[in-house]
């Protein structure tokens, strides 16, 4: 199994899913639109591309690209022919809603609710999203970059020390 053959064959059923892709360190990443994202993962575990793990599910935040500023993350594992894949979807944040996958992969259950927990990401049909590893009276998603990292009314701390 090839990265050119698993990318020719999601472009074969989904013409128009595929937005980029790329090969970082040998391994194939594949930006699809969200409206597509559960059919080609669905694809890509119930075809022949027998992509029958998934390893992991995690959010990421850009704040500076509005129309792309959340993102879902998609880590799926083909362990017969021990080939990965990466597959990612962008949205902005009033947007911030996918497809659940729980249906799909057991797996997914706890990964999208931590997702959630932590960058406010909703999944579509879970069956049980809510907050799991944050107090819920927190009130809000820690992993979004809209926060200060440190107290800056601190006065005893020389930053210059830290190279800042």
């Amino acid at each position: 199994m090839t990265s050119e053959f698993v990318l020719e064959a999601i472009n074969r059923e989904f013409p128009e899913a595929v937005i980029s892709s790329s090969e970082p360190y040998g391994f194939l990443t594949v930006e699809v639109k969200k409206e597509e994202l559960k059919k080609v993962i669905h694809h890509l575990k119930e075809s022949s591309l027998n992509f029958m793990f998934l390893t992991d599910i995690c959010g990421i935040h850009y704040p500076d690209h509005k129309e792309k500023e959340l993102g879902v993350i998609y880590h799926l594992h083909n362990l017969q022919e021990n080939f990965r894949i990466r597959i990612k979807s962008f949205f902005p944040k009033d947007n911030a809603e996918v497809d659940s996958i729980t249906d799909l992969y057991s797996g997914a259950n706890w990964m999208e609710r931590e997702t959630y927990d932590f960058y406010g990401i909703t999944f579509k049909g879970h069956p049980d999203l809510r907050v799991i590893l944050n107090m819920e009276e927190l009130g809000y998603h820690p992993l979004l970059k809209e926060y200060a990292l440190e107290d800056g009314t601190r006065t005893d701390k020389d930053d210059s020390m830290f190279g800042r």
